[in-house]
C-alpha cells in the first residue's frame, strides 16, 4: 500500500466559495464542434472523387479537414466561460483570459429581459457578461446566480 503525497496548492487554486460552469453550451458545442470536423474530414475525402470538373488537388484534401480541425477548435471556446467567486472577489472567464474583479467593483449580478446571460453589474452603468451562467441552463442557473447573490451580500457588506 503506497502512501498518496498531498497535492501542493498554487496562487491560481486560492479556494473559492462558489465556482460555476454552463451545463448546456459546452455539450452543443462538443457535439457540433465534432461534427463540424467530421464533416471537413469526409468533404476533403469525397473531394477526389468527383467529377464535377474541378481539379481538386492533394493539397485541397488535406486543407478542408485541416480548416475543419480549427474550426472545431473555435467553437470549443464556448466550452470555456467560468464564474467564481469568494474573498479575493469575483472572477469571470468567458472565451478568452479570466478578469478578477474586487468586490468594491461589484454591484450585483442580474438577467437581462430576454438576455441569453448572466450580467455582472459594474460601477458607471457598465456590465460584464457572464457566459457561465447561461438561460439555458434553466434551474441550474437561477440557483447560480442565487449563490452568487448569497456570496455576493456577505463578501460586499464586508467591504462597504
Amino acid at each position: 500500500m503506497t502512501a498518496q503525497m498531498p497535492t501542493r496548492r498554487t496562487d491560481r487554486d486560492i479556494e473559492w466559495d462558489f465556482t460555476y460552469r454552463a451545463r448546456t453550451t459546452p455539450r452543443i458545442a462538443m457535439v457540433v464542434a465534432a461534427l463540424v470536423v467530421i464533416a471537413h474530414v469526409v468533404a476533403g475525402i469525397l473531394l477526389r472523387d468527383g467529377d464535377t470538373g474541378v481539379d481538386f488537388r492533394l493539397s485541397d484534401t488535406f486543407a478542408l479537414p485541416l480548416i475543419g480541425v480549427i474550426l472545431g477548435v473555435a467553437i470549443l471556446t464556448l466550452t470555456r466561460p467560468r464564474i467564481r467567486a469568494g474573498a479575493r472577489g469575483v472572477a469571470v472567464r468567458n472565451l478568452g483570459e479570466e478578469k478578477v474583479y474586487d468586490w468594491s467593483q461589484v454591484r450585483g449580478v442580474y438577467f437581462p429581459a430576454k438576455g441569453h446571460w448572466a450580467r455582472l453589474e459594474l460601477p458607471y452603468d457598465e456590465h460584464v457578461a457572464v457566459l457561465a451562467i447561461a438561460s439555458n441552463d434553466g434551474d441550474a442557473a437561477v440557483e447560480a446566480m442565487a449563490r452568487f447573490r448569497e456570496i455576493h451580500e456577505r463578501y460586499a457588506s464586508q467591504t462597504a
